[in-house]
């Protein structure tokens, strides 16, 4: 619980210099402060390239790595249930906010195979975007990740090392392969990747 009400009282700076805000959060707790979001989404001065590309004050936007709870445990065992975060994203849907879903990030070979559940979920709830983007790891993070991987997903050490060897992405050749495929399932549901609709393929690395 946030019981020093830190995000409440950022939110409440924000509103009084009529800033716009991007929500980026994994918890229901965000439905406390929809009545200061409703007030800064309708009352935010907005800089010309928002104006034209969102035209909206507040965005929220929901971030998972996983629709199946058995792995969200192992990868994010204090986060909010899946089930409160797709409860807390319809009501703010409900409340007219433009809202999406982050599905960030997606660890190849465990999660990637949810693609299309993931955007369905979007596409059902209502969600005006989604994101996606591959697992990255560098420094502690990498041999703490590794290290993890050995132990719960061992047929897949092998692979990983070969993804992020000398890397800390995925080469060029599987994330080309991995935002092609996105982006035939998005046009096909005819959802947006991102509020302003990027094309993903600009964010393949060199």
């Amino acid at each position: 619980m946030d019981k020093y009400l830190i995000t409440r009282r950022s939110l409440e700076v924000i509103r009084k210099h009529y800033f716009p805000v991007h929500c980026l959060t994994k918890s229901p707790l965000i439905l406390r402060d929809l009545d200061i979001l409703e007030e800064i989404d309708g009352n935010a001065k907005l800089p010309e390239d928002l104006r034209e590309n969102i035209g909206r004050g507040v965005l929220i936007t929901f971030s998972f790595s996983t629709l199946r709870e058995e792995i969200a445990r192992i990868f994010e065992p204090n986060a909010p249930l899946l089930d409160q975060r797709i409860e807390a994203i319809k009501k703010i849907l409900d409340k007219g906010f433009m809202a999406g879903i982050a599905y960030m990030p997606i660890l190849p070979y465990i999660t990637d195979n949810e693609i299309d559940d993931m955007i369905k979920l979007a596409k059902d709830l209502g969600c005006k975007y989604v994101y996606f983007a591959p697992l990255t790891l560098q420094g502690k993070g990498r041999e703490l990740f590794m290290r993890f991987l050995e132990i719960k997903y061992p047929e897949f050490l092998k692979e990983y090392k070969i993804l992020y060897h000398n890397r800390y992405s995925p080469p060029k050749w599987w994330t080309k392969k991995f935002y092609v495929k996105i982006t035939g399932k998005l046009k096909r549901r005819n959802i947006r990747f991102g509020p302003t609709n990027i094309e993903p393929k600009t964010m393949i690395k060199n």
